[in-house]
């Protein structure tokens, strides 16, 4: 952006950030759980639409963590030498995604490894860690502050939906929200009360898959949008022509001016 600017070129950003998942009260916990940890999932993690964490009611979290694990024994029987499941990209990231876990791990969290076989992922000549669920997180952790990229998923618990739409704001606007539920009054104060990129209703990063639905960010997580339409606006320069009629009709608006455009004028004036 800052290149850009130094020869006025017009900059459209996709970011990333923190893209919460809320559940409501109403939600298919099992069905939800299958949703979420696809979208976590997917390429480990390293998606920038991927969920980063979970707001659940209070009452259900352990059934969610309870269908997460189900969900990731279906998917994946096993993990580690198992093509259908991604490596982190190179150490460095496995590196700082391990240092997360000890982070929150030191501070009170708790740990739970979705590893189906358990098997062990100290001896391998990749970088793969399996799915983990931090559970109750402070802000204070790393894993709450930086977007995670990588397949860990931490879970926060609240006691009313307003307690997780403030949670949200109080945070950077995020390239993705997600809502699960089937209380169309809540849904419908989630997506007028928050602010995000966009928004898939009972599901994860499908919005970006919707051509005709423009894709982009808001604040820390972009600027634009692209994608159908909204690509073709966004990345072209819409020229503005005009031409004028023979009849001279800007006769009345040139000097010296008198009673007819003083009759315009107050025409033109409401009081």
């Amino acid at each position: 952006m800052k290149a850009a600017a130094e020869n006025l070129v017009p900059t459209t950003l996709e970011l990333g950030g923190k893209s919460p998942v809320i559940i409501g009260d109403t939600a298919d916990m099992s069905l939800t759980a299958k949703r979420v940890m696809m979208g976590k999932t997917l390429n480990a993690g390293q998606i920038c639409l991927a969920p980063d964490y979970v707001m659940v009611p209070k009452d259900k979290a352990k059934d969610f963590v309870s269908e997460a694990a189900t969900a990731v024994s279906t998917m994946f029987p096993t993990l580690k030498d198992n093509p259908d499941y991604t490596s982190v990209i190179n150490q460095r990231h496995y590196d700082r995604l391990m240092g997360y876990l000890d982070d929150a791990r030191s501070k009170g969290a708790e740990i739970v490894e979705l590893n189906p076989a358990k098997e062990n992922f100290t001896q391998q000549p990749f970088h793969k860690i399996p799915p983990t669920i931090v559970l109750n997180p402070t802000d204070d952790m790393k894993i709450m502050k930086d977007e995670i990229f990588g397949p860990l998923l931490p879970v926060k618990t609240y006691d009313k939906v307003d307690e997780a739409i403030g949670y949200v704001n109080d945070h950077a606007r995020p390239l993705g929200l997600y809502y699960f539920g089937a209380d169309g009054k809540e849904q419908e104060k989630v997506l007028t009360r928050t602010t995000s990129g966009g928004v898939s209703i009972n599901d994860t990063i499908m919005h970006v898959s919707m051509e005709d639905l423009p894709f982009g960010g808001v604040g820390p997580s972009g600027m634009g949008a692209y994608h159908g339409i909204d690509g073709f606006k966004t990345f072209s320069h819409a020229k503005a022509v005009f031409k004028q009629a023979k009849m001279d009709v800007t006769a009345m608006i040139r000097p010296p001016y008198g009673e007819k455009i003083q009759k315009m004028l107050a025409g033109s004036i409401k009081r």
